[in-house]
């Protein structure tokens, strides 16, 4: 059986497409210190936004509210890691995350 490398070059450039689609897409939200800093990241961990509460910027503690933040990009980062190793998942059909360090 002989192999179209032209062809299978050509799916895997589609493939590859699609993924990237996907994944810029992809939207996870975390927060932190009951709302009141939130995260949102694509599925590369792209940080897309910010939302900082006003009442957090009345603390005149800067290390509270760099926590805050710390916490919820840490975790923003956490759920687009696990998101995209579904989305992964889904596009194959079988558990690539690990493969890929997405895990």
């Amino acid at each position: 059986m002989r192999i179209d490398a032209k062809n299978l070059l050509g799916n895997l450039t589609a493939f590859q497409a699609r993924v990237q689609e996907k994944l810029q897409a992809l939207r996870v939200t975390a927060s932190s210190g009951g709302n009141m800093v939130t995260v949102v990241c694509n599925g590369y961990g792209d940080i897309i936004e910010i939302r900082i509460d006003p009442e957090v910027l009345r603390e005149p503690d800067a290390e509270v509210l760099e926590d805050l933040v710390r916490a919820a990009v840490n975790e923003a980062h956490r759920r687009a890691r696990e998101q995209a190793g579904e989305e992964l998942q889904s596009l194959v059909g079988v558990p690539l995350a690990g493969l890929i360090g997405l895990t």
